[in-house]
């Protein structure tokens, strides 16, 4: 080695470079979120919004004198997936958003109901009278009328906000419980808890009970905010709704002792909070629909907690969903709980 090249390794300035550089090295989150993160985000994504045939329209078709000629023009179009459907069943699906637009034959021609808010309607509308006007003949001999349905429930943020609402009590969940413990174990305070007569099962249920304190608000606020300004809707009973979130919080809490019961310091904590909640975060369904992702992913998707909350949320408040209904998420949320506080109250060690 030149004398030049040992002269620049023994300055303060390619040490000082050398230290940062295997600092950032060492950090299992810097590298999780500079590498990590941008590549599972783009994969989800990617995977959610791949190229794909343009979808299919979802329309209601009521009973009425259409003649069989036009129903089976709508019925075989590639853009169009027809259900025949009742007066009140057509009403819930255009409440829930389910279908674009629901065509209801008269005897003078037909009325259209969408909600004319919702680009994928007015579109929905637009392609099926264009199919109605050629199986009639064109020339637009089919008389047609419109009944604009803005009904609460259908728009963006009434799919978004049960979404926020899971995503939040995962977070505090998570975050709230795995990191306490963690910085209690890395400051010596676990340690003397050893010698007290408080068992593993006291100290980890403590934690679980004190989530309940703070749910009722974070819940409150967060729903009472949405309600209050953007109109969103609570088809569902108030009592499902926090049989739901108490559920949720304690599932996501028993994540969070999982992940703190073994991790000395909180470096290594944030590295594996992001392993398990990554995943939920791109998969779950929270900002878009989970049907976006592959037939083959479904399985696992539908298997997440985040997955069955979110849904689960959905259910009750757009839909007015029972327990009866959402009682197959219920299950997978009590799982989660009853596996995840198990394995931690085996494994939980106090230093």
């Amino acid at each position: 080695m030149s004398e030049p090249g040992r002269r620049l390794r023994d300055t303060p300035l390619y040490q000082l470079t050398k230290i940062r550089f295997l600092e950032f090295v060492r950090e299992p989150e810097a590298l999780f979120w500079v590498f990590a993160f941008p590549i599972l985000l783009t994969a989800g994504l990617g995977l959610a919004f791949r190229s794909r045939p343009p979808e299919r329209s979802v329309i209601g078709l009521l009973d009425g004198p259409l003649p069989d000629s036009i129903a089976a023009a709508l019925s075989n179009d590639p853009r169009l997936d027809m259900r025949r459907l009742d007066d009140s069943t057509a009403a819930h699906h255009l409440r829930t958003g389910t279908i674009a637009v629901a065509v209801v034959p008269t005897d003078s021609g037909v009325v259209y109901r969408y909600d004319d808010t919702r680009p994928d309607a007015r579109t929905a509308r637009q392609t099926v009278d264009g199919i109605l006007q050629r199986a009639a003949g064109r020339n637009d001999v089919v008389t047609v009328s419109e009944e604009h349905v803005r009904e609460r429930g259908a728009r963006y943020i009434d799919f978004l906000l049960p979404g926020l609402l899971g995503m939040n009590l995962m977070g505090t969940g998570i975050w709230g419980i795995g990191f306490t413990i963690v910085d209690q174990r890395r400051r010596k305070l676990l340690k003397r808890l050893i010698a007290t007569p408080m068992s593993r099962a006291d100290y980890l249920i403590a934690f679980l009970l004190s989530r309940l304190c703070w749910l009722v608000l974070e819940v409150g606020v967060l729903l009472g905010f949405g309600i209050l300004v953007f109109g969103v809707p609570l088809r569902g009973s108030l009592g499902t709704l926090l049989l739901v979130s108490v559920l949720s919080g304690l599932t996501f809490g028993g994540l969070g002792l999982l992940i703190g019961a073994r991790a000395r310091t909180t470096e290594a904590a944030s590295g594996l909070m992001n392993l398990v909640m990554m995943p939920m975060w791109v998969f779950s369904g929270v900002f878009f629909s989970s049907a976006n992702f592959p037939d083959v992913l479904q399985p696992f998707i539908q298997a997440l907690p985040l997955t069955a909350v979110v849904d689960s949320l959905r259910g009750t408040m757009l839909e007015g969903a029972g327990l009866a209904t959402i009682s197959p998420e219920l299950a997978i949320i009590g799982a989660w709980l009853l596996v995840s506080f198990t394995i931690a109250l085996r494994i939980f060690r106090w230093q």
